[in-house]
């Protein structure tokens, strides 16, 4: 019992490990990708640097929501599932 007890903390906590480093690879890209193209842009046409800046910014905002979604899941994965798991698994013995 001890022992899957174990097991089950284990892999939540290895499971929030994965979801929030996969979680933060994607927006850390994606907002990095934006700004520097945003800075492209401003160079090339400087007087259209309030359009792109808003642009870039509601579109780091939108990335992020994976970032903060994966962070809810990993959250999760720590305080509410290995109590659920190791309740079911009472429950089945």
């Amino acid at each position: 019992m001890e022992i899957a007890v174990g097991i089950i903390l284990g892999c939540c906590a290895l499971g929030a490990g994965i979801c929030m480093g996969i979680g933060a690879i994607g927006p850390g890209i994606g907002e990095g990708n934006a700004v520097s193209k945003a800075c492209e842009a401003i160079g090339r046409q400087p007087e259209s640097k309030g359009d792109v800046t808003s642009t870039m910014i509601m579109g780091c905002a939108i990335a992020e929501t994976t970032g903060i979604y994966s962070l809810v899941i990993a959250i999760l994965l720590i305080f509410v599932a290995p109590s659920t798991f190791v309740g079911l698994l009472k429950s089945l013995l």
